[in-house]
């Protein structure tokens, strides 16, 4: 078990715990995924295809 701080998206109360103990539902880390420039590489192609996507459907 890891030592890491988790924060309730219901009540936004920070806990120890994966699980909120004020009200009872799923807790999450706050902090942000980390970044990988290997990962970006490897996804840079469908989130262009995505932007394209969009910029087309803007123009219609």
């Amino acid at each position: 078990m890891t030592k890491s701080i988790f924060k309730c998206p219901k009540c936004k109360e920070y806990t120890l715990s994966e699980k909120c103990p004020k009200c009872g539902s799923k807790a999450f880390s706050p902090q942000p995924a980390r970044f990988s420039l290997e990962k970006e590489r490897k996804y840079s192609h469908y989130r262009r295809k995505l932007v394209k996507r969009e910029q087309e459907q803007i123009t219609k």
